[in-house]
């Protein structure tokens, strides 16, 4: 069973996505702000987050910050009443999953819960396949129909990141600090460089596409 938090200060609404996920076998544990979040968060084993914006004492913005600094895989959706791009850029840019505007369809709410998972277990998985594509973080090799492609170090965790994340954004800068580290004086076009080559050697591939995000990063889509 999986343990998801909820951290939302709106008692109503938390109590509607506890009970929406308790009933669809989700153990389910339940927070009123951010530092509330925190506290059951380094208390307890979690899977998943689905966490408001605005909210008292510690936001989401802080809270998801708090939570990165702990965990850098976890999923993260984010739920709130703030619809605009630079509401939802400030959370992609501190490392967030998902994003949902209130008012929320809860039905759409588990399928993305669910999504978030899976691809949360894929990503702690070391060998994983994509239509026809396989990926073998053991031998840093790359399958295609066959043909065995092998490349540099820094070129398969990137690609690795993105295919184990379908559909996420991730930052220039989050993917430096992931591969290069925090403090490398190595600079963001170094990013771009590595997902040109990457694009080049794998243009011809018809299971997924790496797609630039303007404003925001980078992500893979799978065709397939």
């Amino acid at each position: 069973m999986f343990n998801v938090l909820v951290v939302e200060d709106d008692k109503k609404l938390n109590h509607l996505i506890k009970t929406m996920l308790t009933r669809n076998g989700y153990n389910v544990y339940t927070a009123f702000n951010g530092t509330e979040g925190v506290e059951v968060f380094d208390n307890n084993y979690i899977d998943l987050i689905v966490s408001d914006i605005m909210m008292p004492e510690l936001d989401g913005y802080a809270f998801a910050r708090a939570v990165r600094e702990r965990n850098v895989h976890i999923p993260i959706l984010f739920v709130s009443a703030k619809d605009k791009y630079e509401d939802k850029q400030q959370g992609f840019q501190i490392g967030i999953d998902d994003y949902m505007v209130k008012p929320l369809d809860v039905n759409e709410l588990l399928l993305r819960v669910s999504a978030l998972l899976r691809r949360a277990q894929i990503a702690n998985e070391r060998k994983f396949t994509v239509g026809e594509t396989v990926l073998d973080y053991d031998t840093m090799t790359v399958t295609v129909r066959g043909e065995e492609i092998v490349l540099p170090q820094k070129e398969f965790n990137i690609l690795f990141k993105l295919l184990s994340f379908p559909n996420k954004i991730f930052t220039r800068t989050q993917l430096m600090d992931e591969f290069w580290g925090p403090y490398s004086e190595s600079l963001d076009r170094t990013v771009d460089v590595h997902i040109t080559r990457l694009r080049d050697k794998f243009k011809s591939n018809e299971d997924f596409e790496i797609v630039t995000v303007r404003g925001l990063g980078y992500k893979a889509i799978r065709k397939s």
